[in-house]
């Protein structure tokens, strides 16, 4: 018989019921629903394009300190260092090759979104300029290579770097060159959280495609429309991609418990340090066996639920992941396309209505044809495109039924407008970026900085 370490605050799971049972206690009343967004971005240096440092006088941990002194954010430190910020309900974080990402508080309203991102943007911007760095409004890193990038000084990195090699080829440019944004909802129930799993995973090509910002990487066109929702095809199938199980009517939260159990394990955390004796193990042995001493915990459990990286994630909320990241004025159209289909039962039905026909092999052909073609790729013939539009509609008809209004008197339609233009002339972002870079540019990285980056 094994014996076990735990904290002493450390849950034990008994039983895989009980990590089902998690999921439905996450449940909430329609009106105490709310929405969250993520915005990540590439901070670069402003003269060259190239991926800003995490060390050094002018590099991002000094661009983390100086917003704490200057706004009020309390830092947070890791050996050390500092790698994150918190004030409120909200945090700025960094992914591996110091993108920095706003996790914003949860919102009744896209108004009050708004206000958040412009306050937001308003003290990133001022601070970077005092370092000559600047936040590009890209899905992707535009110039630096990969091992040009620091990495941020993170214990969980240090095992996801190496990890990564093992399990793709493209697993540590997702972690150090990639940027989305990402929008998070909640659900009433079991039968509503699936529903709107199959519904996120059904348009994640749709919303990959009227998003696509990244077709420029290692200073270069890449052939992509989308190439950060490319490089998640090789990441690691394991944790990533589309769920076949998610379209099932039958579907249930024992489901995703199921699959996420057989997904292996990067780390665990004791006494604030990841072990790693578990990485390469299916939680789901984990859970049966224990491993060097240690017992399953909840704690465990949650932590292992946040290395998951499908298309749309399951956690007590549902994420909607497929989009890459955009300029401010675009940031909130993403979470009021996810708002308007997902928080109106007519609209999530319509919504569903347009993919609900496609078998499993076209939905995963559709994926992989958006990130190359954006929004010429097809399924039945049909341009995503047209989908686009469709799904569009949807959107604002659900915003306008639900009817929030700011101060001036406007409902949340208004932050569709950006992707309504984009839609009127059938070209993504990508599409745009692309052509200027090949030619009023004439493939100078300061044109493309001048008209990527963040302004006050």
């Amino acid at each position: 018989m094994t014996d076990f370490h735990q904290s002493a605050h450390a849950v034990p799971i008994e039983s895989v019921e009980q990590l089902v049972e998690q999921l439905h206690h996450a449940g909430k009343p329609r009106a105490e629903w709310k929405i969250g967004t993520e915005y990540e971005k590439v901070v670069v240096e402003r003269a060259t394009g190239r991926a800003a440092p995490f060390s050094g006088a002018r590099g991002i941990e000094a661009v983390l300190r100086a917003l704490a002194e200057r706004h009020g954010w309390e830092p947070k430190e890791e050996d050390g260092r500092t790698v994150a910020l918190a004030r409120g309900g909200a945090t700025i974080t960094l992914e591996p090759g110091g993108q920095l990402e706003l996790s914003g508080a949860q919102f009744a309203t896209l108004h009050s979104a708004d206000e958040e991102l412009r306050t937001h943007v308003r003290e990133v911007v001022g601070v970077c300029a005092d370092f000559g760095l600047a936040c590009l409004g890209l899905g992707i890193q535009p110039v630096s290579r990969l091992d040009e990038i620091e990495w941020v000084p993170k214990q969980r990195y240090r095992i996801m770097g190496p990890y990564m090699t093992r399990v793709g080829t493209l697993g540590q440019r997702m972690m150090k060159q990639t940027a989305t944004v990402q929008a998070n909802i909640d659900y009433a129930d079991e039968r509503d959280a699936m529903r709107k799993l199959a519904v996120g995973m059904g348009i994640a090509p749709l919303v990959n495609a009227l998003f696509a910002n990244s077709p420029l990487s290692d200073g270069t066109l890449n052939g992509y429309a989308s190439f950060r929702g490319h490089i998640w095809t090789d990441t690691d199938r394991a944790r990533c991609g589309l769920l076949p199980f998610a379209f099932s009517p039958s579907a249930g939260f024992a489901d995703y418990v199921s699959w996420a159990l057989d997904v292996p394990l990067y780390f665990i955390l004791r006494d604030g340090r990841y072990r790693t004796e578990v990485t390469g193990i299916p939680f789901r042995r984990f859970l049966a066996e224990g491993a060097a001493g240690e017992r399953a915990t909840l704690d465990d459990w949650n932590l292992h639920l946040t290395t998951l990286f499908p298309e749309v994630r399951l956690k007590g909320y549902i994420e909607v992941r497929s989009a890459d990241s955009q300029p401010p004025e675009r940031m909130l159209a993403l979470p009021a396309l996810v708002k308007g289909v997902f928080y109106t039962a007519d609209c999530l039905e319509a919504a569903w209505d347009l993919v609900k026909r496609w078998t499993y092999e076209e939905r995963e052909a559709l994926y992989r044809d958006v990130h190359r073609q954006g929004l010429d790729a097809r399924c039945h013939g049909i341009r995503a495109l047209e989908l686009g539009r469709e799904l569009h509609a949807i959107a604002e008809e659900g915003l306008r039924r639900q009817h929030a209004l700011d101060p001036a008197g406007n409902d949340e339609r208004r932050y569709l407008e950006p992707l309504a233009e984009a839609l009127a002339t059938g070209r993504t972002p990508a599409a745009e970026l692309a052509e200027r870079w090949n030619g009023a540019w004439d493939r100078r990285v300061e044109r493309l900085v001048a008209h990527t980056e963040y302004r006050l």
